[in-house]
């Protein structure tokens, strides 16, 4: 009840919020699918050319990629927008799942070559111990160098 009174309940948006938030929606559905059906009429198998766009090289291959189409020769001089997008979001989900799929391999290509190194004990830890002992001999070589040049 006092989600209500405050503004925070769900039902509220649905009832009184969103209707007047959005009120050219559903006006410019009906005029765009209303100017649609005369454009038709008139001109059968022509669509309003002010959502309609030329595609480039990379958006026919977006299309291609997408399904949207068999082969590029395939894709008329103009496209829809909304067709482009969707293609584009498709396509740009197949991507993710790319990358999705090269990061679980790359982790799991990592996790068996540090297995492998462990067992074979070529650790970092060994890595650095070896490191260090060698800067040391070159230091203490250098010392016995320096002190028997002055003798």
């Amino acid at each position: 009840m006092l989600g209500m009174l405050l503004g925070r309940s769900p039902g509220l948006w649905q009832r009184g919020a969103r209707p007047v938030l959005l009120p050219t929606r559903a006006v410019s559905d009906k005029a765009k699918s209303a100017q649609e059906a005369a454009s038709q009429t008139a001109n059968p198998g022509y669509k309003a050319f002010k959502n309609d766009r030329r595609p480039t090289n990379f958006d026919k291959k977006v299309l291609v990629w997408a399904g949207r189409f068999k082969k590029e020769e395939d894709i008329p001089k103009y496209i829809s927008s909304e067709v482009l997008d969707a293609a584009r979001n498709s396509v740009r989900i197949k991507v993710c799942y790319i990358m999705i799929a090269l990061t679980l391999l790359g982790c799991l290509a990592m996790t068996i070559t540090g297995k492998e190194a462990a067992k074979k004990d070529h650790t970092l830890l060994r890595m650095n111990t070896e490191k260090k002992a060698k800067w040391k001999a070159e230091v203490e070589k250098a010392q016995e160098a320096a002190v028997g040049k002055p003798q």
